[in-house]
């Protein structure tokens, strides 16, 4: 036996030794002008977006499982410059940051890879993912032909492609990257960057110095359609990229970003895109020959910490994705688009070396049918948003619901129908997690040092621009001056800023605050200002909420009070004192931020004075402590009742709150029907949710965050005066979960999630009239049909029940039967 094992042993070293010789495990990629080409096979690939930052390396399995599980041969995510190098040549890789070990998660997933460089990325992240400290260059110009900003560019590039390549990361080296990008939607702003030739130039260096980098992957440009490098393949974003096709011919139709919802900011309610609609104009892209597909987002997450853009945007980023802003399936989004990802690759082969041909029936109805050998496959489009049709095929009619597609793969039977959904709605229900409230303690934020001039970091004789000056450090910068005034005076306190928020101080009381209109960051703060005989201070705070990270130039609109002017006025006099030329002492951040209270240090002095705390006082932080909710479920914190700040968890930075802001009403948010082009901005805007509703209310804490078995720290800085004592914690998952289906066809239910059973099924009808998952009303009750459905599902977290005719029984007549159940 021995002799065998060490023969055995042998054998398989010489065969490792081979393969190895051979580049087994290496995988080549390369393109034609219908797909990608891996390992020498044309290949149409599925793909989706999750930001490593937005979510926890604890929560990154399970995303990208769930992702594999519906149908995804790909992750595609940014990387987040400013955050991996948050001051010069000083670079975090760490936590959500390790970009390597997300990398390494989706290998040991079997999944593909698209790294998308950028490094200016956009992504609704604060400054576009610049690092502010650019602006300290001398020289710099963003995104144009110059050597400071492209020296800091390709000094990061080739950081994080080295960083790749050290962990062979490269498809060719064996790992899943099959893509690479380099710059972002560069396209869309070079006609607004007043320089043509410097653009031009920029953009052909950018496309250069990514090829010299020998990834061996493709690079691709997104949103680049003129003007673009020959080195690189350029690539659509949008809610529809089906009538798109690249520059030139022999490169593949890649849909970078396919928009599954929108991003919110503070002052805008939820904006939904329907699963039919995104299956519509995902059918419609293979349709028009297209090979490569993202979502944007697959799983949005959350803006933790600093990251949100903007400026105003949320510090949710649930983007309305197939997995929601906590990993949870959204339903019936990511079981539809399951579906049809399930039918796209069973016809792979025919869409990517079939013969094509396209034929108009009529106005806005078109078939397409693939041909490869004997076999056919056929898709079928009616892109009306208000009739229905009805197509024949080869002897066989078939109907076509407004603004939908049909897939037939053998071009007889529709296998897929974007408008028809057979997989399940869940609706997620937040439950507290404990009946007890919370007992708090306080703490006042040290405003003191900042009430005189006396100490500043420098001083200056102008009004200077806040994120050159404080390098976005911290949402704050203190601008503080004084003057010597003879005997009282009353006057008003004028400030004209550019700056998202201003609280004035004068001679240490706090005597006005105002923020600015979403959009409009150009605002006057006008407060009355006493000042006595003597020396008298003037301290004026200015922040901001997120930094602006799309449009040309947009890394020069200004924070801050920069220019002012700052004025005393006198009207009964009709004087005035201006002080936007005085001698000015400048100071970044907070004094509780610079002690890191959200840590709560052992020399932390916390008040309780028996549990009554003060509510409604600007700067004031607020401590409580909590159990971990049992279980798995998501949790969540409910911050109704405070006004704006910062909330952390056991030192961990949940991001901004703001849920005294009120989302706008909107015409959307009284319509909502997935035919016609969905938009999110402009005149056409539909199916929002929570219009006249705190725009946010609810904070994710993920697991990775809490402790189990003892105290759990919840910290919050209140910065305008808020009530912390309705804040609780609660849990997220599935309530009811429903599905509708026609005899012959199966439902399956499943509460989607290890452990959680359905306890009921409540409704089993045919023609439900009215209402919603959760809610319905009407229609005709199937009692064998609740009979057959609470044996099979009641006690199991998943269950499928064929559904018959004879559900329908004497009774009802034979249709749509549709079943709800809890969890």
């Amino acid at each position: 036996m021995a002799g065998r094992r060490a023969m055995t042993a042998c054998l398989a070293l010489l065969l490792f030794l081979v393969a190895a010789a051979a580049g087994v495990g290496c995988t080549t990629v390369s393109y034609s002008d219908r797909g990608l080409v891996i390992n020498g096979e044309r290949r149409i690939i599925l793909s989706g977006s999750i930001h490593y930052p937005r979510s926890t390396p604890e929560m990154w399995p399970d995303l990208i499982k769930k992702a594999k599980e519906g149908g995804l041969d790909a992750i595609e995510t940014y990387v987040f410059w400013n955050g991996h190098e948050p001051h010069r040549r000083q670079y975090n890789f760490a936590g959500n940051y390790d970009v390597v070990r997300f990398f390494k998660e989706i290998q040991n997933a079997g999944m593909y890879a698209i790294l998308r460089i950028g490094p200016y990325i956009c992504g609704e992240w604060n400054y576009g993912g610049l690092p502010a400290w650019l602006r300290d260059i001398p020289g710099m110009q963003f995104r144009l032909h110059n050597k400071p900003f492209e020296n800091e560019m390709e000094t990061f590039t080739t950081l994080i492609i080295n960083k790749m390549k050290d962990a062979k990361m490269f498809a060719g080296q064996g790992g899943p990257i099959i893509l690479a990008q380099i710059e972002n939607e560069y396209g869309n702003i070079m006609g607004g960057l007043n320089n043509n030739e410097s653009a031009s130039e920029y953009i052909h260096w950018c496309a250069d110095m990514a090829n010299k980098q020998n990834v061996g992957v493709p690079w691709i440009m997104c949103q680049q359609d003129d003007d673009v490098p020959h080195n690189v393949v350029n690539t659509c974003n949008g809610f529809y990229c089906h009538d798109w096709f690249p520059n030139r011919t022999g490169i593949p139709k890649i849909w970078t970003e396919n928009w599954t919802g929108w991003f919110k900011a503070w002052d805008k309610p939820d904006f939904h895109r329907s699963a039919e609609d995104i299956a519509f104009a995902v059918a419609m892209f293979f349709q028009k020959r297209g090979s490569l597909q993202n979502y944007y987002m697959y799983h949005g997450g959350t803006n933790f910490g600093r990251s949100s853009g903007g400026p105003y945007i949320t510090t949710s980023y649930d983007y309305d994705a197939p997995l929601d802003e906590y990993g949870n399936l959204r339903q019936p989004k990511y079981g539809h688009l399951k579906e049809l990802h399930s039918v796209l690759k069973s016809m792979e082969k025919i869409l990517v070396h079939g013969a094509y041909v396209d034929k108009n029936h009529g106005v806005n109805v078109t078939v397409t049918k693939y041909t490869l050998g004997s076999n056919s496959a056929c898709f079928v489009n009616n892109r009306f948003d208000n009739k229905d049709v009805n197509v024949t095929l080869d002897g066989i009619t078939h109907f076509l619901p407004a603004w939908s597609v049909s897939i037939l793969p053998d071009c007889k039977t529709v296998a897929f129908n974007s408008a028809k959904i057979k997989t399940q709605t869940s609706v997620m229900v937040k439950k507290p997690a404990s009946s007890a409230k919370l007992k708090w303690s306080w703490m006042p934020e040290n405003l003191k040092p900042f009430m005189t001039d006396e100490r500043g970091s420098f001083r200056k004789s102008e009004l200077l621009e806040q994120i050159a000056t404080a390098t976005d450090q911290s949402d704050y910068l203190w601008y503080r001056t004084s003057l010597y005034h003879k005997g009282k005076g009353r006057y008003k306190l004028y400030v004209n800023t550019t700056g998202h928020e201003l609280y004035a101080f004068v001679n240490g009381k706090l005597v006005g605050q105002r923020h600015s209109a979403n959009g409009d960051f150009v605002f006057q703060l006008e407060s009355p200002a006493e000042l006595y005989h003597g020396k008298n201070y003037i301290s004026l705070l200015s922040a901001t909420v997120g930094l602006k990270n799309y449009g040309p130039l947009f890394e020069k609109m200004p924070a801050g009070i920069v220019g002012g002017p700052v004025k005393l006025l006198n009207a009964a006099k009709g004087t005035e004192i201006d002080l936007s030329h005085s001698s000015w002492s400048y100071k970044a951040g907070l004094a509780g931020e610079f002690r890191q209270v959200h840590l709560d240090k052992p020399s932390s002095e916390w008040h309780s004075h028996n549990g009554t705390i003060p509510i409604n006082r600007p700067f004031t932080w607020y401590k409580t402590t909590f159990q971990a909710p049992a279980g798995e479920d998501t949790v969540v914190v409910d911050l109704l009742g405070l006004n704006k700040g910062v909330a952390w968890v056991n030192g961990n930075n949940l991001g901004r709150y703001w849920p005294t802001y009120t989302a706008a009403e909107m015409g959307g948010c009284h319509r909502c029907d997935y035919r016609g082009e969905f938009q999110a901005e402009g005149d056409g805007q539909k199916c929002l949710t929570g219009c006249g509703e705190p725009a946010q209310r609810f904070y994710h804490v993920p697991r990775s965050f809490l402790r189990a078995g003892e105290p759990n720290k919840l910290i919050l800085f209140e910065e305008a005066g808020g009530d912390p004592s309705e804040v609780g914690l609660r849990t997220v998952a599935a309530g009811a979960i429903c599905a509708s289906a026609e005899p012959g066809d199966a439902v399956t239910l499943s509460c989607g999630q290890h452990g959680k059973t359905m306890s009921s099924v409540d409704v089993a009808s045919f023609g439900v009239a009215r209402g919603q998952c959760g809610a319905y009303e009407g229609g005709c009750e199937s009692k064998a049909a609740l009979k057959a459905f609470a044996a099979a599902c009641v006690g199991k977290e998943s269950c499928t029940v064929p559904v018959t005719a004879a559900f329908a029984g004497a009774g009802c007549a034979s249709g749509v039967l549709t079943v709800q159940a809890t969890c």
